[in-house]
């Protein structure tokens, strides 16, 4: 089976992300790549307005470097979503995974719907199920006592909770047994370790694993999407 996993980096708020980096790979349940795309959103990354508050803005330097080497494209936003039409179509993908996908799938829809003023409203395909790496990895390493008992020995616990972290940066240390691994927060970079993190988790074939983001493979479905948004918040 093949799968698309994406990861998005976005300037504006939190509760209005604007993308200006996506991050794709084509790889199989074993984590074998086939195809990667690092796509540079041209209507936010040529913004400097919006480019000053963006968390990572002092990267964007490398990012002008690896635009002129050929690694990165630079494109309009509807070339973006048509790359990733075509690449689902190309290789049959039936499955998007992203960790933390709400913020991912929120970040998109919501980058379409400023540059379009509405006229599209969500960047994915109908009908691809999306996959939630942070909600398999809850449903798997939460039971794990030895992750636990490992993210307790190097204090990796939330602020309030004091529950143990899953943040992708964390679970790739363990699974890599790399203490030193820092996450480097763009979206290809980011695709490559996660991808990593879903292999492990389909590995460990735990029947009760939750993978889906919505209920339904529905994507476009109101319902569930307030649903699942209120069940993070509480989470």
């Amino acid at each position: 089976m093949n799968l698309m996993t994406i990861d998005t980096e976005t300037t504006n708020s939190l509760d209005d992300p604007i993308v200006y980096d996506l991050g794709l790979a084509i790889h199989d349940e074993n984590g074998n790549v086939f195809h990667t795309e690092s796509l540079v959103i041209a209507e936010t990354f040529l913004n400097e307005e919006l480019m000053s508050v963006a968390l990572f803005a002092d990267k964007i330097p490398t990012y002008w470097k690896d635009i002129k080497e050929g690694k990165r494209k630079l494109v309009k936003l509807s070339t973006a979503k048509r790359i990733v039409k075509n690449l689902i179509k190309r290789y049959g993908i039936k499955t998007v995974i992203a960790h933390n996908a709400f913020f991912d799938y929120k970040s998109l829809n919501t980058t379409l719907r400023y540059y379009s003023g509405s006229k599209y409203r969500y960047f994915l395909p109908w009908g691809v199920e999306i996959w939630d790496s942070l909600r398999m990895a809850k449903t798997v390493l939460l039971k794990d006592e030895k992750y636990v008992n490992w993210t307790i020995e190097n204090n990796y616990l939330t602020e309030k909770r004091k529950s143990p972290k899953l943040t992708a940066e964390v679970i790739y240390r363990y699974i890599t047994d790399d203490e030193s691994f820092i996450e480097e927060h763009t979206g290809l970079a980011d695709v490559m370790i996660e991808k990593e993190i879903t292999k492990y988790l389909l590995a460990r074939r735990d029947p009760n694993m939750k993978r889906m983001l919505f209920n339904k493979s529905k994507s476009e479905d109101t319902e569930d999407l307030i649903a699942w948004y209120l069940h993070s918040l509480a989470e």
